[in-house]
């Protein structure tokens, strides 16, 4: 007889989404359980309770999803359940804050299929200006591409202090270096997109950070990509249905939030389903979503 399958969503705010509590329950999982106010202090004791109540060879059955609004928090959520884990009493982990892990992986996967599909390169030696960059898709996106070779810079919309460190603690906790550059006025923002081959707008709902004016000064520009789906988009001219169409009066290509939201669906649902299915437990951040990204696009 095989065993129910648990989900334990843990989240550091007053209320689990309704948007990961369906994907969770689509994806396969019997039994969905929210927990409310959780801190970082709680998860070892909460992931020990888990792990010790089912025998073993239960592991698979057994999840803990980790929500939240807070990208760094979320790791560290993830680095106490890895280190609750007593072997063989282990259970799978998986993370995504705000949705913003399988969020970043979705955009990031989709514009190395557009920049080698439409320019035959990855993203290896591509500058990318990343806007938005203080947000928890931001610092995925952020990471991710550095980690693909890319030339990040972080924009700080208000100045350059945030975005530094920000990229001080990318260093630190991943080891790849992306730049720090103040975008907080209209003119230090074009300045930058002059030698900007991809734009990824990871900025709030509804807030449009780049203009038509400063796209047709940014030369270079290749791909732009937009997660915002609230009117005004976050860069004039990309619509939010955009798939590679072309962006305004530029040579460049636009990606929209749907186009990347649909992906990112996917991915999330995708990773669920490997939880479930996994022979052994397994432990997801945005890298393995990027993963996931990344294969389904192909």
């Amino acid at each position: 007889m095989s065993r129910k399958t648990i989900l334990h969503m843990l989240t550091p705010l007053r209320q689990m989404s309704p948007f990961d509590v369906n994907m969770a329950l689509d994806a396969g999982y019997d039994h969905v359980v929210p927990y409310t106010d959780v801190t970082l202090a709680d998860v070892t004791g909460l992931v020990q309770d888990a792990i010790f109540s089912r025998p073993p060879d239960a592991g698979t059955a057994t999840g803990v999803f980790l929500a939240g609004r807070d990208t760094v928090l979320a790791l560290d959520m993830i680095d106490a359940a890895r280190k609750a884990m007593v072997p063989p009493f282990e259970i799978s982990v998986f993370a995504d804050p705000a949705g913003s892990f399988t969020t970043a992986a979705a955009m990031v996967a989709k514009v190395e299929t557009a920049l080698a599909k439409q320019h035959g390169r990855g993203h290896s030696g591509t500058k990318v200006a990343i806007f938005g960059a203080t947000g928890v898709v931001g610092y995925c996106t952020a990471v991710i591409s550095a980690k693909e070779g890319a030339e990040v810079t972080i924009v700080g919309h208000d100045g350059p202090g945030r975005v530094e460190q920000i990229a001080e603690a990318v260093k630190a906790r991943f080891g790849v270096t992306v730049k720090a550059a103040d975008g907080s006025t209209e003119e230090k923002k074009a300045a930058l997109l002059r030698e900007t081959e991809v734009i990824l707008s990871a900025a709030k709902a509804g807030v449009r950070v780049i203009s038509a004016e400063q796209l047709r000064a940014a030369k270079h520009l290749l791909v732009a990509a937009d997660v915002n789906a609230v009117p005004p988009s976050g860069i004039e001219g990309l619509t939010a249905n955009a798939k590679s169409d072309k962006l305004g009066e530029t040579a460049a290509i636009g990606i929209g939030a749907l186009t990347i939201g649909n992906l990112k669906y996917k991915t999330q649902s995708g990773l669920f389903k490997q939880m479930i299915s996994a022979e052994k437990p397994v432990i997801y951040d945005f890298q393995d979503a990027f993963a996931l990204a990344r294969s389904i696009e192909k």
